[in-house]
């Protein structure tokens, strides 16, 4: 006998989403025992799964990790990610890395920062041995919290994936269509499950987009209500996700969509 469930749209795994989150930075905090939580001036995590930590001198946490036996000292790194544009609950996931803490040697330090200002530049980076020092979180384990679901994740499982390719610009291009396309979100309304389409005084904002599909969310008088709509096709290119956007609106008087990875973004 057949499932009568409803089969859920595709989305990227997990751990993909994991990746995605630490892609695209969002806000980090690190918590350990007996100690205040501290936010890094810096952080970034690495293709293995280790994430690079730049704290001022003054957080106590850096003391606690220098007198730990063997130099490590047990924390959890969380990363949330928000939605790009400004809704009622902003945060859209949730990244938590559980691991050991480390300071590298001052020359290692400064080989791993040059490495991060590669693919993270940040000026505060300039601080590492004049007021700031640099930390190494070794990881242990990891959970993701998002509309898909929740995940324990292995540094195995995060070090194999890769971030969605369109992760660090979508932000661009749906903070882009809120503000200049509120036709274009009119448009998908027709998708929304019926039950939603009905809501009265709810209003459909765009929430995030990867190769799979775009998500959004019906902000309706008391709750609100996540819905991923999948595109015909997966979008594995900019030229695709354009062309996926134009089946979604189903209107054939738009020439199309153009999302520009580059930070300029919009419809035409």
């Amino acid at each position: 006998m057949g499932s009568t469930r409803p089969r859920r749209p595709p989305a990227p795994s997990a751990a993909e989403r994991a990746r995605s989150i630490a892609a695209r930075g969002g806000q980090a905090s690190l918590v350990g025992t007996g100690v205040p939580q501290a936010v890094p001036l810096v952080h970034h995590v690495r293709a293995d799964g280790s994430a690079v930590l730049l704290f001022d001198d003054h957080e106590p946490v850096l003391q606690e990790i220098r007198r730990a036996p063997g130099g490590e000292f047990a924390a959890m790194l969380e990363i949330a990610d928000h939605a790009p544009v400004e809704l009622r609950e902003p945060v859209r996931g949730l990244l938590w890395i559980t691991g050991r803490l480390r300071v590298p040697e001052p020359d290692i330090a400064r080989r791993i920062a040059v490495q991060v200002a590669d693919v993270r530049p940040h000026e505060d980076l300039l601080r590492l041995g004049h007021g700031a020092t640099l930390v190494r979180l070794d990881p242990g384990s990891a959970v993701l919290s998002d509309a898909e679901g929740t995940a324990a994740l292995t540094p195995v499982d995060l070090a194999a994936a890769w971030p969605d390719p369109f992760c660090r610009y979508e932000s661009h291009w749906l903070a882009h269509l809120e503000k200049s396309h509120p036709d274009v979100l009119d448009a998908l309304v027709r998708h929304l499950p019926p039950a939603l389409r009905e809501l009265r005084d709810a209003r459909l904002r765009p929430l995030g987009m990867d190769r799979f599909g775009l998500r959004l969310r019906l902000e309706a008088p008391g709750r609100d209500h996540d819905v991923r709509i999948a595109w015909p096709q997966q979008a594995n290119s900019v030229e695709e996700l354009r062309k996926q956007m134009q089946h979604l609106i189903g209107c054939p008087m738009r020439r199309g969509v153009d999302v520009d990875p580059l930070g300029g973004s919009g419809i035409r």
